[in-house]
């Protein structure tokens, strides 16, 4: 049995990333703050006869994240596959953004994804083979207008990504980053910088996308001319 963790594992793609791989004969262990948001995945999974954990975490908290950890490697002998998801974005022009706003992205976004990756590595460290496939989004990859902070966070990550491959080469552990493009997933809906959701794509057919290009390759780069 494979486990895989998957941070902001209660909606989104992250719920649409458990779907996909647990019907691909993962199981997985979902991650979040909301654990209402996580039982429901969890009744998703069961009815397509998937086994699935859950484990309430706030990222944000790095004591939480330590003790999660210790309990996750304490509960699953192996955890075979990490996923990090969880992310956050406000957006707008530098100086409207609040304080509050600004250290929620850099608190999830990097903060919560590399103190969750360093406590979560003895236990991949002990496999034969274990991976860690980070969510990053092309907004780690270009500067975009009124997504300041939001590109700052993922900027990070992919330095981070980048630079724990190195680290990480003569180790049984790759570490992938994914970039994409926005979705329709409840991310947006707080937020008006993008006015019409529905011409996003689906977190189902990103989620697909990965899996399906989850092959050993350096980097995955969603092409959305393939999503259909």
């Amino acid at each position: 049995m494979a486990y895989i963790i998957i941070t902001g594992g209660g909606s989104g793609l992250g719920r649409a990333l458990a779907l996909q791989y647990g019907k691909h004969g993962y199981t997985p262990i979902l991650l979040g703050r909301n654990e209402s948001k996580l039982l429901d995945v969890k009744s998703e999974l069961a009815e397509q006869s998937v086994q699935s954990f859950i484990e309430v975490c706030d990222l944000n908290d790095i004591e939480q994240i330590k003790q999660t950890a210790a309990h996750l490697q304490e509960t699953f002998k192996q955890i075979d596959f990490l996923i990090n998801n969880a992310g956050i974005g406000h957006f707008g022009p530098l100086q409207d953004l609040s304080d509050e706003k600004i250290l929620s992205m850099i608190d999830t976004n990097i903060k919560g994804t590399i103190f969750f990756t360093k406590y979560m590595l003895p236990a991949l460290l002990k496999n034969k083979k274990g991976k860690i496939l980070n969510i990053i989004s092309t907004a780690g990859l270009k500067g975009k207008l009124n997504e300041s902070v939001y590109c700052a966070t993922k900027f990070a990550i992919r330095g981070f990504s980048e630079s724990l491959k190195l680290e990480l080469a003569d180790s049984n552990i790759t570490v992938v980053p994914v970039y994409m493009g926005g979705m329709n997933t409840p991310f947006w809906e707080s937020e008006t910088h993008i006015k019409d959701t529905s011409r996003l794509v689906s977190a189902e057919a990103v989620a697909k996308y990965i899996y399906e290009h989850d092959d050993g390759r350096q980097d995955i780069y969603v092409d959305k001319e393939q999503l259909g």
